[in-house]
């Protein structure tokens, strides 16, 4: 059961920030970390959760080295974890979730992200520090939630059985434009597009969650129990999303296809549909 809500403010933060077992996680890159940052923060850059692997750049770290990523952080089993990153773009947004989610695959239950991000902190003028917070490594031992995420043969199995939902934007899932790191343009036969970037507001905060659950029912509709896979250009966007759907508005059987267009559309036998919204 969890004890702290998936998103959180930053006045719940400010408020609780000395709370035992509390521990933020500050993802921007080491030079941005150390010209600033909230108090107590650590600092665990988002190069630390995502790898480029077999061609694919946002892979997840083996078991191993996602543990011992966590356990440097001082986030033990039990801990409560604010994910923070800056919000000064769509895909930073999306990195704070992707952590987030991480996080959870790793075994950790009590995850959360900033809403607003450091940049809405700032803009506030809460407190900021510029000492670099060394934590106590534990030796963390977790269990992977490997049900949160699938493969691309899992995938193949389940086109025209399940929902399959394209997080990008509807350009991409069109085929207008094409990503760089894809080879065709286009999106998997069957899928929805749900884009990521109408998850926040121009000023980085998430919607209302009003919002966000009635726009979510319009694509996959209201049964939180049915199995929903989601992907995008390399995992970021659809992660997003995917926290989002468990963690949120608790559609409990939301996976996210890693690989994503990437992995996809590199084979050449694997279906494109380019110009249809189906």
């Amino acid at each position: 059961m969890r004890t702290i809500t998936p998103l959180v403010t930053t006045k719940w933060l400010a408020e609780n920030i000395t709370q035992p077992g509390l521990v933020v996680i500050d993802i921007r890159n080491s030079d941005e970390y150390k010209d600033g940052h909230i108090p107590g923060a650590v600092n665990a850059p988002f190069s630390s959760w995502a790898k480029a692997r077999g061609g694919l750049l946002l892979e997840l770290p083996e078991a191993d080295e996602l543990f011992e990523t966590i356990g440097a952080a001082g986030i033990k089993s039990d801990s409560r974890v604010v994910v923070v990153n800056k919000t000064d773009t769509h895909f930073t947004l999306a990195d704070a979730a992707r952590v987030a989610y991480t996080l959870i695959y790793g075994g950790v239950k009590n995850v959360a992200v900033l809403n607003g991000g450091y940049n809405k902190w700032l803009k506030e003028k809460r407190a900021v520090s510029e000492k670099t917070v060394k934590p106590k490594k534990v030796a963390y031992k977790g269990k992977l939630n490997e049900e949160l995420f699938v493969t691309k043969a899992y995938v193949e199995k389940k086109l025209g059985k399940t929902v399959i939902v394209d997080a990008r934007t509807p350009d991409a899932f069109f085929g207008i434009t094409q990503d760089l790191f894809t080879d065709r343009a286009g999106h998997i036969p069957t899928a929805t597009c749900l884009p990521a970037p109408w998850l926040w507001t121009e000023k980085g905060a998430y919607l209302s969650i009003r919002e966000i659950r009635a726009m979510a029912a319009g694509v996959v509709g209201r049964d939180k129990s049915k199995e929903i896979i989601l992907y995008c250009g390399v995992g970021g966007f659809g992660s997003a999303w995917c926290f989002i759907l468990r963690e949120v508005l608790g559609y409990t059987n939301a996976r996210v296809y890693n690989g994503a267009a990437q992995e996809w559309t590199a084979d050449p036998q694997a279906p494109v549909a380019r110009y249809r919204w189906d």
